[in-house]
């Protein structure tokens, strides 16, 4: 049946051509197939070479309506406790949590730790580093200001980091959101990205926008 529903979205596209942002939010919620509020995702192929470092794209961002999914924080700290509890974060701890993530728990989405910490979390770089779960200061999750960093997830903050073949994936959403609301999130994303361009950069930056939904077709977005 999937099948079926898949194809029949499918013929709502024009594969030869690339829509404008305010299209491609459009064919997103309509072909979205799911049963449930699929997220609705930009995939961004970049014209980088992410083994020099001056081209490596990674940050963090808030979106103007949030992802529309709820992240599980853990706060790893030893002096802001107290803090990261009253910001609401999920869970709270030092060497106790990082007992627990080494014997497998992986209950929460983002770690937000303190910089005295960032030592101990090191020696779990094999367990965090693959899954892209490791704190960083790029991204603001290595920080004393807890309750800010916590707010800015619990909002909606979204991260992003070229991987080695230059392509940048992104959340932007659901499709329960409105049209206008999809468009003004992947404007911002998308003009947080224009601005990262790296300098070594010569030509075309970048060379394809594709706006998908969880089990919808990819559809082609034509760059501003």
């Amino acid at each position: 049946m999937a099948g079926k529903k898949y194809a029949e979205a499918l013929k709502q596209i024009d594969k030869t051509m690339s829509y404008t942002a305010t299209e491609a939010v459009a064919l997103a919620k309509s072909t979205n197939i799911a049963k449930f509020d699929a997220s609705v995702e930009v995939s961004f192929n970049l014209n980088v070479d992410p083994r020099h470092a001056d081209q490596q794209i990674r940050g963090a961002m808030v979106l103007p309506h949030g992802t529309g999914r709820s992240q599980k924080v853990l706060v790893i700290t030893k002096t802001k406790e107290q803090e990261a509890k009253d910001a609401g974060a999920d869970f709270v701890g030092g060497k106790d949590m990082l007992d627990e993530i080494k014997g497998g728990w992986f209950g929460f989405d983002v770690i937000v730790a303190t910089p005295d910490m960032m030592g101990e979390l090191g020696k779990l770089g094999k367990l965090l580093g693959p899954k892209g779960l490791m704190p960083n200061p790029k991204t603001g999750t290595v920080t004393m200001n807890i309750a800010n960093a916590v707010n800015e997830i619990k909002k909606g903050k979204v991260t992003y980091r070229t991987d080695k073949e230059g392509n940048i994936n992104c959340l932007i959403g659901k499709c329960s959101f409105t049209e206008e609301q999809l468009l003004e999130n992947y404007k911002a994303l998308y003009n947080t990205l224009m601005k990262a361009r790296p300098a070594a950069v010569k030509g075309t930056y970048m060379k394809s926008i594709t706006i998908s939904t969880t089990m919808g077709p990819g559809i082609k977005v034509a760059a501003e």
